[in-house]
């Protein structure tokens, strides 16, 4: 298998690993946004192999949105609830 086969396929896999554990909504759903991240990297790496740049300009969107969701499912729970917003 090639380069490009493998990131393909790890894309796709993370991404549906991703969006299940995310899904399944249980104390590991969190670690749905880390698959995710991976998943976008990999298809960057894909796209820019392939010059798709379309591709690298959605999935940079989306690396943007799942650290935001990273940063929420590590941080947001250590705070006590009085500083929380309503």
């Amino acid at each position: 298998m090639t380069w490009l086969g493998i990131f393909e396929w790890l894309g796709a896999l993370l991404g549906l690993a991703g969006a299940a554990l995310l899904a399944a909504n249980h104390r590991l759903s969190g670690w749905g946004f880390l698959a995710f991240l991976l998943s976008n990297g990999c298809w960057i790496a894909y796209a820019l192999m392939t010059s798709a740049y379309g591709l690298i300009a959605m999935q940079a969107g989306y690396i943007v949105i799942s650290a935001i969701g990273l940063c929420r499912w590590l941080l947001i729970p250590a705070l006590p609830p009085s500083s929380r917003k309503q």
